[in-house]
Formats: structure tokens, C-alpha cells, sequence
């Protein structure tokens, strides 16, 4: 079982990280949207619909088999799962800033630009290659 519950974490793991780089393009693209057109409107819908249907479940999914993994491989303990898990809380809060910027979209209460969201959209990145690298490596 445990083999299947890794694959469906890497699956979900695939899925969340695909909304947390795509979600910060949207955001590029709608700023440059004037507010109440159709264009603003339609990437309402897609930042709701993205953000509600696959990076939240996503992001469960990731949690939860993840935390039976780390149960089930007794990992707690180890210094490189202590490390990943702290960046994966970063990513989480990345998360929770992401949803909290489509529901300022959907208010028309965005106040950032385009250059705030291409840099935000480097941090999933930035947080991935190193939990995949601890995750990976165990560097330590």
C-alpha cells in the first residue's frame, strides 16, 4: 500500500505545484485587464475554478498522504525531513497568499502589478527544487 499511497502523493504533489505556478500568470495577465470587462471576468473564473477544483484538493491530497509516508517511513526524526517539512510550509503559505489574491481579484481590490507577480511566481519554484533536493539527496 505504501508504494500506491507514494504515488498518489507525487500525482497530487504534480497537480498542486502546476496550479502554484499557473495561478501567478493568471494574476500577470489580469492586472492588465481593466476591472468589470470581460477579459477580468473571465480570469475570475478561471483563477476560482483553478484555484477551487485543483490546487486546493491538490494541496490535501499532498498533505495528507504525505503525512502518512512520513508516519509510515518513520521520518520525523530525520534533519532533512525536518527541513523539507519547514518548506513545505512556506509553500502552504504560498498557498494561502495565492488564494487570498484571487478573492482579491474577484472583489476588483487588487492593488499589485505585474512585476509583483512574475516575481511571486518564482517562489513555488524556488521552494521545490529544495524539497525535492532534500527529499531526494537527504543532504543531511
Amino acid at each position: 500500500m505504501y508504494e500506491w499511497i507514494k504515488a498518489l502523493h507525487v500525482i497530487a504533489i504534480i497537480a498542486w505545484m502546476a496550479g502554484l505556478l499557473y495561478l501567478p500568470r493568471l494574476f500577470v495577465y489580469h492586472c492588465g485587464a481593466e476591472p468589470g470587462s470581460k477579459q477580468s471576468e473571465t480570469f475570475k473564473v478561471m483563477e476560482r475554478r483553478l484555484l477551487k477544483a485543483i490546487v486546493n484538493p491538490a494541496m490535501i491530497i499532498s498533505w495528507l498522504t504525505g503525512l502518512y509516508l512520513a508516519a509510515a517511513g518513520h521520518w520525523y526524526s530525520s534533519p532533512w525531513f525536518l527541513a523539507k517539512c519547514a518548506l513545505v510550509l512556506a509553500l502552504s503559505g504560498v498557498h494561502l497568499a495565492l488564494a487570498r489574491w484571487v478573492k482579491d481579484f474577484a472583489a476588483d481590490r487588487n492593488t499589485k502589478g505585474q512585476t509583483f507577480y512574475r516575481f511571486a511566481n518564482e517562489v513555488p519554484t524556488i521552494l521545490m527544487i529544495g524539497i525535492v533536493t532534500f527529499v531526494i539527496i537527504k543532504p543531511f
